[in-house]
């Protein structure tokens, strides 16, 4: 399990990091006001919650960086994750259960003109919120988790470093090779060599080597 810490942590945060981004392109809410018309506005994600997409683009990179830090940056990182988490959880679960007049004040304004979330306030019949606040407010819940597994495994974690090591590293040193050979003594063909000098000088000195 530990050997698969890091590549779930990695998983799970840049998960939540994508799918925070998405939702910020999705319809939140959408609120019918006092007109004539009763006609509906959709107010995209990242106009019910301005700090969603930064957030969640935060998220990816933190995952992304994830992977190749050393052990004290794991532990700022999964704290980090779980400090976000919890920001984004709150936020996103007031607008789940109370659907705020400030979510969709912005997309009122730009369609009327009229600001001030009082006067906002005065021309909306009604807000109801589409199935991606609840979906985002479990991701933030799982980013939570997630911090609280890197916090939770990081010392475990293998070093980045070893899966980079060349075949050189594990060569041995020309000293250290020296070194070898002149503890494991003469190899066969040495002592070859060094009886043909031996029979070379006796046949010099006038001597028979095959006697």
């Amino acid at each position: 399990m530990i050997r698969r810490a890091r590549l779930l942590a990695v998983a799970a945060m840049v998960l939540c990091g994508a799918l925070g981004v998405i939702s910020s392109t999705q319809t939140w809410l959408t609120v019918v006001l006092q007109d004539g018309a009763r006609h509906a506005l959709e107010v995209p994600g990242a106009s019910a919650l301005p700090v969603l997409a930064p957030l969640s683009l935060a998220v990816l990179a933190l995952g992304a960086a994830l992977s190749i830090v050393g052990l004290v940056l794991r532990y700022v990182f999964g704290a980090l994750a779980v400090l976000i988490g919890g920001i984004l959880a709150w936020l996103t679960a007031r607008i789940v259960f109370e659907h705020p007049v400030s979510a969709v004040a912005s997309v009122v304004t730009e369609s009327t003109g009229i600001a001030g979330e009082s006067s906002v306030a005065k021309l909306v019949a009604s807000i109801d919120a589409t199935a991606w606040p609840a979906v985002t407010l479990v991701v933030w819940i799982a980013l939570i988790a997630a911090g609280g597994f890197v916090l939770a495994t990081a010392h475990g974690w293998s070093r980045t470093g070893r899966r980079y090591r060349t075949d050189d590293d594990s060569q041995p040193s020309p000293a250290a090779a020296s070194r070898s050979r002149a503890e494991d003594g003469p190899r066969p063909h040495d002592a070859a060599g060094s009886r043909a000098i031996d029979d070379w000088d006796d046949l010099s000195r006038g001597g028979d080597p095959t006697a």
